[in-house]
């Protein structure tokens, strides 16, 4: 008879909006073991599966912390309650807690007393005895409070459907699957799991159980804004459609989002495991990324399993279409889900795909090494450059005319270039290499039409590094130290490595703004390089990695997506956290393309 061996969930701790799907291990009849389902509607051996999702509610309303919020809070912040600040920022698990997040705390608080009336007497009403240790109240009482809410939803909804002892249950669901809401959040959830008779619909044998930790918020960070670099303040940005981009603009996201196969706690022991479970940072992901309304995405680490299954789909109901380039080897496992590769998406109502490139580093390896070196040598050569990693090159055409308002009859063209270069440091040549040979693809593409260019993506290369200096410059010194170590030759003779694109970092017009926003900005900039001060932060590295080029004589950048400073993460960790879910932060341009007569 079919039986249920073991039930688990990967992470105990539910997060609102992300998927929670048990892990139900099953004997059949036959005594094959396996993890498939048994639904009612394809019953086995005269048996099936049933589910139920409960949500159990205590008679002791409980809060949870907003800075850590798998914790239970003690504290409420008495400032946050005057001031209407939404009720779930404002608790805290402990004084301490309460402390170390103030400086960050204060700022909910600044925004929301620049949000009163002018003459600022409420604001004096509400801030004036809020001194810089900040205030906060015992939660005892206020957790005693019959009125208390999550957000607008009560947390105790009508329907009982079970009472035992202090707690009532709550059905919530009966599908394998459950997505906690809002309505959840505090509460303990209860997973059942038993084997039916089909034909008298009772149980049969032992009920199957999980309980939950108590459900909690997904964490949200600040919203990172779009700054003009033109001097025109574009901090309120968005368009009726949710856009950033203006008559006559498009807008270009680049984004490394830490492939799942890499997402360990091994690497990440600062991360809470729920964190990094993928159930949660995809949804994390797909927020932000949705977020920033760009018109084209250029994505890397994107296993093909997950673009297949969740971004495309997912994407697509925002309006994107997607096309995907997958490395050429598995990664770890030798499972080809598991290869990660570089995912290119556009609006599909701001532009319509024309050609498609694939660049594959192993295949270029291997026809510089059958003309240039002797048969002996080739071996060694290849065990060097067969790294697998890939670019993804697409022509996209303009459907809005303002871009090519100086020739309407004209088509305006775009060639936007997505790649992800070898990661390991002791190969220097290597990184070179596959960066001079997407750039001269991308020559070959130059020379053939009138088209404006961009290269956006994770080059593993920080500024200053030969592979930046070629971008950026267009050439590499010839003393440069990372030319020291070329035991294939793979760069002789170095006069070969310079190309004729004219490309800029777009990053870099933040280093040509004044005062205000752009000054801010400034301060998180390199003054020597002109880039970040960092695009990957972890426990072990902070630098810049990810960039965003652009061909100067074609296009100009309007604005740019601010950069974070150390500061706005969280104190006591890195990234990825449970606000960020990827090691590396967005990048953002928004770009005008000049009147043909300019360039």
């Amino acid at each position: 008879m079919l039986s249920v061996l073991r039930v688990h969930l990967p992470s105990d701790i539910p997060i609102v909006g992300c998927e929670l799907t048990p892990y139900v291990l099953l004997r059949r009849p036959e005594k094959i073991v396996t993890t498939d389902d048994v639904p009612e509607s394809a019953p086995l051996d005269g048996h099936f599966l049933r589910y139920k999702w409960y949500r159990i509610q205590s008679d002791k309303k409980v809060a949870v912390c907003s800075v850590h919020p798998s914790e239970q809070a003690t504290l409420q912040c008495l400032g946050c309650v005057k001031a209407k600040i939404p009720v779930a920022k404002s608790y805290h698990c402990s004084p301490k807690c309460f402390s170390d997040a103030w400086q960050h705390h204060r700022v909910l608080h600044d925004r929301a007393a620049s949000a009163v009336n002018e003459n600022g007497n409420e604001e004096e009403e509400l801030f004036g005895r809020f001194n810089s240790a900040g205030s906060a109240a015992n939660l005892s009482a206020s957790a005693a409070n019959p009125s208390l809410t999550n957000g607008t939803t009560p947390l105790y909804p009508a329907a009982v459907t079970q009472r035992s002892g202090g707690e009532t249950w709550f059905e919530v669901g009966r599908a394998k699957t459950y997505t906690p809401t809002a309505d959840d959040i505090g509460h303990v959830l209860k997973f059942e799991c038993v084997v039916v008779d089909a034909e008298s619909k009772l149980p049969v044998g032992h009920v199957n159980t999980i309980l939950t930790s108590r459900v909690i918020p997904a964490p949200s960070p600040s919203p990172r804004c779009v700054i003009s670099v033109n001097g025109v303040d574009v901090m309120g940005h968005l368009d009726s459609d949710g856009r950033i981009a203006t008559s006559g603009t498009f807008s270009v996201l680049s984004y490394n989002i830490l492939s799942d196969v890499y997402a360990t706690s091994e690497l990440y022991s600062y991360c809470p495991s729920w964190a990094l479970s993928w159930p949660y940072r995809r949804q994390n992901l797909l927020r932000e990324i949705v977020g920033y309304h760009a018109d084209i995405v250029c994505l890397q680490e994107v296993q093909s399993d997950h673009y297949d299954e969740f971004f495309s789909p997912e994407l697509d109901k925002h309006g994107y279409v997607g096309l995907y380039k997958r490395k050429t080897s598995e990664v770890y496992s030798g499972n080809t889900n598991t290869i990660d590769g570089c995912a290119t998406f556009f609006r599909r109502d701001r532009f319509s795909h024309v050609k498609k490139y694939e660049v594959e580093f192993n295949k270029a390896a291997q026809s510089w090494t059958d003309s240039q070196l002797p048969s002996a040598q080739k071996k060694t050569a290849l065990n060097r450059l067969y790294k697998d990693n890939v670019a993804l090159i697409v022509v996209l055409e303009a459907k809005f005319s303002n871009l090519g308002a100086d020739n309407p009859g004209k088509r305006q063209l775009l060639c936007v270039a997505n790649t992800h270069v070898n990661v390991h440091q002791d190969l220097k040549d290597v990184k070179i290499w596959q960066v001079h040979t997407l750039l001269k693809g991308l020559e070959k593409i130059a020379a053939s039409a009138d088209i404006p260019m961009l290269v956006c993506g994770d080059f593993n290369s920080i500024p200053g590094s030969a592979a930046h200096s070629l971008l950026a410059m267009g050439k590499v010194d010839p003393l440069h130290p990372d030319l020291a170590a070329d035991p294939i030759g793979i760069l002789r003779p170095n006069s070969k490595l310079v190309h004729q694109l004219p490309l800029v970092s777009a990053y870099s017009s933040f280093a040509r703004m004044g005062v205000g926003h752009g000054l801010e900005q400034r301060r998180r900039m390199d003054p020597t390089s002109n880039e970040p001060l960092f695009t990957n932060c972890t426990r072990d590295f902070i630098g810049t990695l990810d960039y965003i080029f652009y061909t100067a004589d074609s296009l100009t950048v309007e604005s740019l997506l601010e950069l974070l400073d150390e500061e706005s993460l969280r104190k006591d960790t890195a990234l990825p956290s449970p606000e960020w879910s990827s090691d590396h932060i967005a990048l953002l341009a928004e770009f005008r393309c000049m009147p043909r007569a300019r360039r």
